[in-house]
């Protein structure tokens, strides 16, 4: 019998979220955080203990045509390790659970753990819980992560002021690049009954921004080595645009970006341009990039143009709520930043 009721589509994922948020009240003084950041915060001494996971499900998130195992097993933790990084924190420990479809062997289990193991050896995270469950959906993988963060040191995505500095990690919309490239020798292979599959050349990079993406620790270490504390910091896991959007609705505020300042690898234009593809729109409206994105204060936009490293810049700045997000683009024309659905923010 069909059910009747609204459609989540009506909702959106960051509709479900805040239905969910307003129908909870926290209930111990020790939780901080719930559910409006990367990840949630208990108060533990001196120290927040910070809460996050992930879920990765096949077909949805992967095809394990192209993805190998092993790779896939490091981006989960990497996934995970990011959204402790957002809170300015160090990933410490993680337990996972996965469910195991029917194709699944012992040596693919293997390949899967190596993975994580790896990932966790990079990061120095403890891998302290595995628990593996039949499924017949295919395969599924839980990644429940934690860390710690010094209270004076947290950083949560509620704190930007108008008039504060947006800057961005790395660069945007090469994972996205890689996906597609993916894809479309998925579709060649399948209609031509080829066996090797044919990236081009020069299309490394975006491969492997979206098989093996890297937490930005490195981001971390040179803003506190230059002693600057973010106002208000996000994982840019759904693209420039849902990161954004989160962050000045935490914020209460709006925000200016110009179009020319948004960071794109030269790999990504290449691929783009293969395929046809915008490559701002990658950046916008991407996912997998793991990137940072933060504000710092006006007061410090000459240090940061002049003490910066290449992969960290500044591409606008907040406004008061009521300006919305918007991009300037390179002909100094005003465009509404859409919002588009993702996964959990």
């Amino acid at each position: 019998m069909e059910q009747q009721g609204m459609p989540l589509s009506k909702v959106g994922i960051n509709g479900l979220i805040a239905r969910i948020a307003n129908n909870t009240a926290l209930k111990h003084r020790a939780s901080v955080l719930g559910f409006n950041d990367d990840a949630s915060a208990v108060l533990d001494g001196s120290k927040y203990r910070l809460l996050t996971n992930v879920l990765f499900l096949e077909g949805i998130h992967f095809d394990l045509i192209y993805h190998p195992l092993k790779h896939l097993g490091y981006k989960a933790v990497v996934a995970a390790i990011s959204d402790i990084i957002a809170m300015n924190g160090c990933a410490e420990q993680v337990s996972v659970s996965v469910g195991l479809g029917q194709r699944m062997t012992l040596e693919s289990v293997d390949a899967l753990m190596d993975g994580m193991l790896v990932a966790c050896k990079r990061y120095s995270v403890d891998l302290v819980d595995f628990r593996p469950v039949p499924s017949f959906t295919g395969l599924s993988i839980a990644v429940a992560m934690q860390g710690t963060v010094n209270r004076k040191n947290k950083v949560s995505r509620n704190g930007g002021k108008p008039s504060d500095l947006l800057c961005v990690s790395g660069d945007l919309g090469s994972a996205l690049m890689g996906l597609h490239l993916l894809e479309r020798e998925k579709r060649v292979l399948k209609s031509n009954d080829l066996t090797e599959p044919d990236f081009g050349i020069n299309n490394d990079y975006v491969l492997e921004r979206q098989l093996k993406p890297e937490a930005k620790t490195d981001v971390v270490e040179t803003l506190k080595a230059m002693n600057l504390l973010p106002s208000a910091m996000i994982n840019v896991k759904n693209g420039l645009a849902s990161a954004l959007w989160d962050l000045c609705r935490a914020s209460r505020t709006g925000c200016r970006v110009h179009e020319n300042k948004i960071p794109l690898h030269q790999g990504t234009l290449k691929a783009a341009h293969e395929m046809n593809f915008n490559p701002l729109i990658a950046a916008l409206n991407g996912g997998d990039d793991y990137e940072l994105l933060f504000t710092l204060p006006l007061s410090e936009h000459e240090r940061i143009t002049d003490e910066f490293p290449e992969n960290i810049r500044a591409i606008g700045y907040l406004t008061a709520p009521e300006l919305s997000c918007r991009m300037m683009n390179c002909n100094g024309e005003e465009i509404e930043i859409r919002e588009i659905g993702g996964e959990k923010s």
